[in-house]
């Protein structure tokens, strides 16, 4: 799968992806680096199928009203220390990778990791 992390998390947590072979960009690769619009952001993750990694909620109402980013992993902890999201996400990495598979829409906190969305069908399909 191919990450890209949001300005608001630790470029630590590109490691931790790349250790499980994910391709993961940090907005600090990015030629605005941290001040890179959302909607850019969002435009890179459609054309090239990135799965944003974000606390910002801007990124919830707009995949749920735009469909962008292409899939979204909302990261719902609070305060923690990058330490400690870095752990957070190599023991909950197979159920995010899992829900990916099938959903557009991702949350993890503390506890769990929870399913939101799956893609609506085309139109006509039903």
């Amino acid at each position: 799968m191919k990450f890209l992390v949001d300005a608001h998390l630790p470029p630590s947590l590109c490691a931790v992806l790349a250790r499980r072979n994910h391709d993961a960009t940090h907005t600090l690769d990015l030629p605005a680096k941290n001040a890179t619009k959302d909607n850019i952001l969002n435009h890179i993750s459609v054309a090239e199928q990135r799965v944003v990694i974000s606390k910002d909620a801007d990124f919830f109402y707009s995949h749920l009203v735009l469909g962008r980013p292409w899939k979204l992993v909302l990261v719902k902890t609070g305060n923690m220390s990058k330490r400690e999201l870095c752990s957070l996400f190599e023991r909950h990495l197979p159920e995010i990778e899992a829900a990916l598979e099938r959903y557009t829409l991702v949350e993890i906190d503390r506890i769990a990791v929870t399913p939101i969305l799956t893609p609506k069908p085309p139109a006509g399909a039903i």
